[in-house]
């Protein structure tokens, strides 16, 4: 099937420049309508746990700088609900740009899915997407014997351009991580190291290139530089028993 591919740019910025940064863009965006208020701004919690294979490949592939390469986890947001939803995703690398195959489930049935391998009947969206999209990822989960490595956590600001709603840009704030969870444990807030501490990540996503010239101002503004940031790799990397 053929996928739609996304440039992504990632920036490091320090959170003093937060509400500068927010503000100079403020006049070119809209908060994102699906995102609750927090302090009258869109916010919500991403929770996520990246598997890797026993040798760590997907580590060692983003250390060396692989052109194409592939991350697989379960997400879910904010806190555990009876009927929280779990994404189970793939987020793939291909040269400077990212797509995904993304299946969803409810949080008390994902555990029993990867055990067992019997994703159809738990699909809460049932078609020949999100099978196909199922199937890919408890393949590549079973093929290279993947583990639970990294639970990571943050609180996402997110928005949309008003001029092109494809465009969106995300401020990534408190961002920590804890290794070696339990599936179970998605949802627990204990443990955490903060492998970016006083900084918080800014992501601008765009599918048709050149990045919005409005975006590409701020950016020159700031002095910011585009990083290839991971916060899975990061997150395992920063913790000294990781290894």
């Amino acid at each position: 099937m053929a996928y739609k591919l996304r440039y992504e740019r990632k920036y490091l910025v320090p959170n003093h420049l937060l509400d500068d940064v927010r503000a100079a863009l403020s006049p070119f965006l809209r908060p994102d309508v699906y995102a609750e208020r927090v302090d009258g701004r869109p916010q919500y919690t991403v929770r996520s746990i990246y598997f890797d294979s026993i040798h760590r490949h997907a580590v060692f592939e983003k250390i060396e700088g692989l052109r194409d390469r592939k991350k697989l986890r379960i997400r879910g947001y904010n806190t555990r609900e009876d009927d929280s939803l779990i994404i189970a995703e793939i987020k793939r690398k291909i040269s400077n740009r990212i797509c995904k195959n993304r299946a969803p489930f409810l949080y008390n049935d994902i555990q029993h899915v990867i055990e067992t391998g019997d994703y159809e009947p738990f699909l809460l969206k049932n078609n020949e997407q999100t099978r196909d999209d199922a199937a890919r990822f408890l393949y590549n989960l079973k093929r290279f014997h993947m583990e639970p490595v990294n639970l990571i956590v943050y609180h996402r600001e997110p928005y949309h351009g008003v001029f092109n709603s494809d465009t969106r840009i995300t401020f990534d704030k408190d961002i920590r991580s804890r290794i070696y969870p339990h599936i179970t444990e998605l949802f627990e807030n204990v443990d955490f190291v903060y492998p970016w501490a006083g900084h918080f990540i800014m992501e601008i996503k765009y599918f048709d290139p050149p990045m919005p010239s409005w975006a590409k101002a701020v950016v020159w503004e700031f002095d910011l530089k585009a990083e290839a940031l991971s916060k899975y790799v990061e997150g395992f990397n920063c913790h000294p028993l990781a290894y």
